[in-house]
């Protein structure tokens, strides 16, 4: 009978040193999984600040663009117009 509780006794304890390891091993496993998502979504944050920087960029570009707006005005002339420049000799002067 003695012997019966004490393997019952190194079994119970057997059993629970598994479990305990087992349950280390997937609360371990679950903290990696976490880590490797947290990283993508990192990766993901910062590819996208990039980009939203990029058009930053471009916009105060633009905005210094817009804010001259002679330039701008040659620019559609000579481009989309086909305009160009009057030389000296074409340009009379009405009084």
């Amino acid at each position: 009978m003695a012997k019966k509780t004490k393997n019952r006794k190194t079994t119970l304890i057997w059993l629970t040193i598994m479990m305990v390891f087992i349950f280390e091993l997937l609360f371990y496993t679950w903290c990696r999984v976490q880590c490797v998502q947290m990283k993508y979504e990192i990766t993901k944050t910062e590819e996208k600040i990039n980009i939203e920087s990029a058009m930053q960029n471009k916009f105060k570009i633009e905005l210094a663009r817009l804010k001259s707006p002679e330039e701008l005005i040659k620019s559609i002339a000579r481009n989309k117009l086909g305009l160009i420049m009057p030389k000296s000799e074409q340009i009379i002067i009405i009084p």
